[in-house]
């Protein structure tokens, strides 16, 4: 059995380590202790002498094969961008909505009507704290929900929420802490397609807090960005704009920051390989494929976004808030082709990200490393 001091050795000490914190969120909601996110954002030993040697938080990385077969087919995963039940192009029908979000407000629009509905009593969104910086938050009603629209570009958020709002037994032990306490126990989930893929491994062992998640939403996913002084500094030049100036940061086919006096500056991604984190070169899922259903604004027109139902709860969901008049699809008089135009993106682009991360996987496995430590 394979223990968190292989997680380090194999993935922490290679830098595919996506910091997602899954494997510190479970061991930290079941009441063991042995681990916590250290100040780098890195996953690491609290206490030692609690680890049990369990092995699930190895397991659920993920960048450990363990189980992707068995997630996949739980899925029924196909190439070239997972399964797909719908692909349509949408956004919020409030305005008021689309004024706080990024690409439409697709994803906002329908956590405010799954809320309302009674379908989910939270939502784990991320809560902005400055222009660079997001932190996991347990949005709880309305105005939380709306607070946390948009998107401002910086690293992977992580799941360390429910390490510090969490805490559980077993699954066949109701659950404990400030979850029962708050009475959370519908939860909509909002991340990458690491932490999508890291909830469903953790789904299919039955294991704590994922019995509380109701919806799983994936957001599209070019990769994640390190933000520094220096990196700010040169994307200032790059862009030809002041970060004092931005109104706000979203990605399509390139890096979009939208001024305070209407202006847009474009950086291609392809230039930002100096702040992309090192282990999302390997990542090859674009499109959070595992999701119940997935959104990002690539193949939909400003301002509108791409959303692809991928289960029929997802599909389900996105239906009755369409119905009930707080989603909109884009108009098929403007463009009949709009849905099969938008898949075809997400469908080059995930065969892009795929192909590019297995290779250069492939490559990088084929070299001889020594780990040290």
């Amino acid at each position: 059995m394979k223990t968190f001091y292989d997680l380090v050795r194999e993935v922490q000490k290679t830098g595919l380590c996506h910091h997602c914190g899954g494997c510190v969120t479970f061991c930290t909601a079941i009441n063991f202790g042995a681990l916590k996110l250290g100040e780098d954002g890195r996953p690491t030993y609290a206490d030692v002498e609690k680890c049990i040697e369990c092995g699930i938080c190895y397991m659920i990385c993920p960048e450990i094969g363990e189980m992707d077969q068995e997630v996949r087919e739980r899925a029924q995963w196909a190439l070239p961008m997972g399964r797909v039940l719908e692909t349509t192009v949408a956004r919020a029908k409030d305005e008021r909505v689309r004024r706080h979000a990024t690409d439409g407000g697709a994803v906002t629009a329908l956590l405010l009507h799954l809320f309302e509905a009674g379908k989910i009593d939270g939502a784990i969104v991320t809560k902005k704290t400055g222009l660079f910086r997001r932190v996991p938050h347990l949005a709880m009603s309305r105005g939380e929900i709306l607070d946390a629209a948009g998107f401002f570009f910086d690293s992977s958020h992580g799941m360390s929420l429910y390490s510090g709002e969490y805490s559980t037994y077993s699954p066949s032990i109701q659950m404990l802490g400030q979850m029962t306490r708050r009475g959370r126990r519908r939860v909509a989930f909002v991340g990458t397609p690491c932490q999508v893929k890291t909830i469903r491994k953790m789904e299919a062992l039955g294991i704590v807090p994922t019995d509380s998640i109701a919806y799983v939403l994936g957001l599209f996913c070019s990769g994640n960005f390190v933000f520094g002084a220096e990196e700010r500094e040169k994307l200032e030049k790059l862009g030809g704009f002041a970060w004092g100036d931005v109104r706000k940061v979203n990605v399509k086919n390139a890096l979009r920051v939208h001024l305070d006096s209407g202006g847009v500056r474009e950086i291609p991604l392809s230039d930002l390989g100096f702040m992309r984190r090192f282990a999302c070169q390997f990542c090859d899922d674009y499109s959070a494929e595992l999701a119940d259903i997935s959104f990002g604004g690539v193949g939909a027109e400003e301002g509108w976004t791409t959303v692809v139902a991928r289960t029929p709860l997802g599909r389900a969901a996105f239906a009755h808030a369409r119905g009930e008049g707080d989603l909109e699809v884009y108009s098929r008089e403007k463009n009949p082709k709009f849905s099969s135009e938008a898949a075809g993106v997400v469908a080059e682009l995930s065969e892009k990200k795929r192909k590019a991360g297995t290779e250069r996987r492939e490559a990088m496995e084929s070299k001889a490393v020594e780990v040290r430590g």
